[in-house]
């Protein structure tokens, strides 16, 4: 059996019709930059993420570099934010002129480890940001005091995380300062290129971020400071229009599975050698990736064996941010942070996506039994 670790065709089948007839009628419009389909989807995602405000920019990685620049964020910055996610959260960082300053994970969400915040964050610190890794929120409480205490903002990274929601029933992007979304095709909701969206409920905030998105400039040749062009196309404000009112089903679907998930790995006695996701009590975790823990000694072999037995799979992340090379000049070095750099050695991730079969999910969790028992 093959079992891949993402498979959009079917979402995309059960859609044609729709998409079809959205993307032509942009062809028709001829706005094919930040038209109408755009202001459209900026104010149902302000209403589905529950924020006051919501600015469609070109990419997630964009969206992080405007929310910092929005939030003046500028060189000889410092700005906190975990090394165990992808490389974008760091990188805007630095597209920004300012510096990573990294804090361990919690081990069991993978998330930044609030209770270290205090004790890094120094007057130079403009901002912290932390990751909804994998579609669960990070614990926003703790950080959102210490921050305001000291006068910093939090940037949510919730490029994983659109439609996740904390035990307050608080969701993603709507807590902090600015909340940044991806959509990557590969997204709980994702586009069919590159797409992103900042959210915020500060009023300054959104015009701000609405002007550096093309070039700094409220009108089109009259420009109050240097941006970038961020501008959302309208075939993928289109092609997410289509998507958002399945969104939530599809997030219910992976929250299912991730369910049937944890109980065949029970079944089948794999519990003290593949550790199923950490849900905090109350949370809805909406399952971007089913990331489980393994042995480290076993984990690559582990990996090769879910391949050659037509098993998708993937290591989300097998490098920590402060050892990458184009981060050696922040002396960082190898056990600076140690759950990170544990998690990156016994973490890998098995395929998800809403219309994954329970056949299919009972053969994953056969092939994981005949490597360890």
């Amino acid at each position: 059996m093959q079992v891949p670790l993402l498979d959009l065709k079917q979402q995309h089948a059960a859609l044609r019709d729709e998409l079809s007839a959205a993307l032509v009628r942009v062809l028709d419009s001829q706005q094919f930059i930040m038209g109408e389909d755009v202001r459209l989807l900026e104010a149902e995602l302000a209403r589905y993420t529950r924020a006051r405000y919501a600015v469609g920019c070109g990419s997630g990685s964009d969206a992080l570099l405007l929310a910092l620049l929005a939030l003046d964020v500028r060189e000889g910055s410092e700005v906190v934010t975990t090394p165990f996610t992808f490389f974008a959260t760091a990188g805007a960082v630095v597209r920004a002129g300012a510096r990573p300053v990294f804090v361990d994970i919690e081990p069991r969400t993978y998330n930044l480890d609030a209770s270290k915040l205090d004790e890094i964050i120094t007057g130079r610190t403009r901002a912290v940001i932390p990751v909804h890794l994998y579609g669960q929120m990070a614990e926003l409480d703790g950080m959102l005091g210490v921050a305001r205490d000291r006068g910093v903002r939090v940037i949510e990274d919730a490029a994983q995380a659109i439609g996740a929601e904390d035990a307050e029933g608080r969701s993603a992007g709507a807590v902090g300062d600015a909340g940044c979304f991806s959509f990557y095709p590969t997204k709980n909701l994702g586009a069919a290129g590159e797409a992103g969206l900042v959210t915020t409920n500060d009023e300054e905030t959104a015009e701000r971020l609405r002007r550096l998105r093309v070039h700094g400039g409220a009108t089109e040749y009259h420009h109050d400071e240097v941006g970038f062009n961020s501008r959302l196309d309208t075939f993928q404000a289109a092609v997410l229009r289509v998507k958002l009112p399945h969104l939530d089903a599809w997030s219910d679907a992976r929250r299912e599975r991730a369910a049937v998930y944890t109980r065949l790995l029970d079944e089948a006695g794999l519990a003290d050698v593949v550790t199923p996701p950490f849900v905090s009590e109350g949370a809805r975790h909406i399952f971007h990736q089913y990331v489980v823990r393994v042995p480290e000694a076993r984990r690559d072999a582990l990996l090769e064996h879910l391949k050659a037995h037509g098993v998708g799979t993937k290591v989300y992340y097998p490098v920590p941010l402060h050892l990458q090379p184009c981060f050696a000049d922040l002396g960082y070095k190898e056990g600076d942070f140690p759950e990170s750099e544990r998690a990156a050695r016994s973490t890998l991730a098995l395929p998800m996506f809403p219309e994954l079969t329970g056949e299919q999910q009972e053969y994953v969790v056969e092939t994981l039994r005949h490597f360890f028992l």
